[in-house]
């Protein structure tokens, strides 16, 4: 008899995960060339990422933004509103450059939801920023200092009664709904009274706005999904599986905000450290289940206020890699394989994160020391980075070529490296990203 999913170690579960993105169901490969590519991109990625072995080359695999919309030469905007095109646009980001696995093409999101639900949490091409330009966070107190106590005791109720109806203007009468974790009996009136907020005009228009978003959900999902099923035949894996953050970067991003949270450090400390764990399970969770569902057990883990010089060494140690490492132990213990990107520099963490076991985890790097990463994560885990926007932005391809060359002689001897950039591709030269995949296959090969 086969085990069920919970009866498998986290090693089983990782290695179950591993094999159904190395056969995908439902996929016919266009030929038996691409379906060879396609398991010997996986087969790289998996070695690279386990220590166990070097793989046949460093594998490439840039993390992007908008960039396929100007590779296409089209806008941001044609991406978020016109969905064709953002499909086309991927599709033809991927197979111009042909990297060793992409990202989905979720990332640009659908701009209608967005207009429906009155999203106020970002600014996003066409909406609060130029149609060329990419996004923007409209960072705010979306929490209060006073309702730590509300979050901590029920997390789920405090986000759909609280946080949702600050940043989706189209769903602020959810602030009238009751808990239902109180509709414990029928006698008494207990459920009734519970369900009479649904029965008033607001609530129920925002209801709909929610079915009108999900209808657009659905249709801009429909061309996302066939983009992904026609580049995978193709013989090009998706990198990820599933994405969650920090519990620090939870709060402080979009709940109190950073001048909140540093606050709160000082003032209400015990109140935030209650809550990093009230919400590490549902961070867990986030990434598992998505990783579970996709059969890819990669999960993306933006890092965004753990860098250095943000926090002391201290705060970083008592706020922010306590459930840091809880949600990576978590993810891993879901047979996952965490991949923080460590935004920003992280020199000063590299020997608290080293705290891992070994071969589960791949770190992408932007700014840090990638000598000193190797030096002290090398043995332990995956590293990969970091090839400077910047460079991309203005350099020459000779230039991208020649840093490219240097970083995998840094970071590459033995295996345990994987090409990233530093920061997020958006409008950068075509042709220095062609230099840099090109010349990482050229110099990556382990001999």
């Amino acid at each position: 008899m086969e085990k069920q999913w919970e009866e498998l170690s986290p090693d089983e579960k990782r290695e179950a995960l591993f094999q159904r993105w190395l056969s995908p169901q439902g996929v016919e490969f266009v030929s038996p060339k691409a379906e060879k590519a396609y398991k010997e991109r996986i087969t790289r990625i998996k070695d690279v990422i386990q220590l166990k072995k070097a793989p046949d080359r460093v594998p490439v695999v840039p993390i992007i933004g908008f960039f396929p919309a100007y590779n296409a030469g089209l806008t941001p905007k044609d991406m978020m509103y016109d969905y064709e095109k953002l499909s086309m646009a991927f599709k033809k980001y991927v197979l111009d450059f042909e990297p060793d696995a992409h990202i989905g093409a979720v990332g640009p999101g659908p701009g209608k939801l967005f207009d429906i639900l009155d999203y106020k949490l970002y600014a996003w091409p066409g909406h609060g920023v130029s149609p060329n330009h990419t996004y923007q966070c409209l960072e705010g107190e979306y929490m209060t200092a006073d309702e730590y106590d509300a979050l901590i005791q029920d997390p789920s109720y405090f986000f759909s009664s609280t946080y949702f109806p600050r940043i989706f203007g189209a769903l602020e009468p959810f602030k009238m709904l009751a808990p239902l974790t109180n509709v414990l009996e029928m006698y008494g009136g207990f459920s009734g009274v519970n369900f009479i907020p649904y029965g008033l005009p607001p609530v129920q228009a925002a209801y709909k706005a929610l079915f009108e978003a999900g209808a657009e959900a659905l249709k801009w999902i429909g061309f996302v999904g066939a983009y992904e099923k026609e580049v995978t035949e193709a013989g090009f894996p998706n990198f990820f599986g599933g994405g969650t953050k920090v519990p620090f970067d939870t709060i402080g991003d979009t709940l109190r905000g950073t001048k909140g949270i540093m606050l709160d450090m000082y003032r209400q400390p015990d109140k935030l450290l209650q809550a990093l764990e009230a919400i590490t399970p549902l961070m867990i969770k986030m990434g598992a289940s998505a990783a579970k569902m996709n059969g890819n057990p990669i999960v993306f883990i933006p890092l965004h206020k753990g860098a250095d010089g943000f926090l002391s060494d201290e705060q970083f140690k008592k706020f922010y890699w306590p459930t840091f490492r809880k949600l990576l132990i978590g993810l891993i213990d879901e047979g996952c394989v965490p991949f923080p990107w460590a935004e920003g520099g992280y020199n000063s963490r590299l020997k608290v994160i080293r705290d891992l076991p070994k071969g589960k985890t791949a770190w992408g790097f932007d700014t840090t020391d990638m000598a000193k990463a190797k030096e002290i994560l090398g043995d332990v885990a995956c590293i990969g980075g970091n090839m400077p926007i910047a460079l991309l932005s203005v350099g020459t391809p000779q230039e991208v070529k020649d840093y490219t060359k240097k970083l995998i002689e840094t970071a590459g001897k033995g295996g345990g490296y994987i090409m990233i950039n530093g920061a997020v591709i958006e409008d950068v030269k075509p042709e220095n990203v062609r230099a840099w995949i090109d010349a990482t296959k050229e110099y990556g090969v382990y001999k």
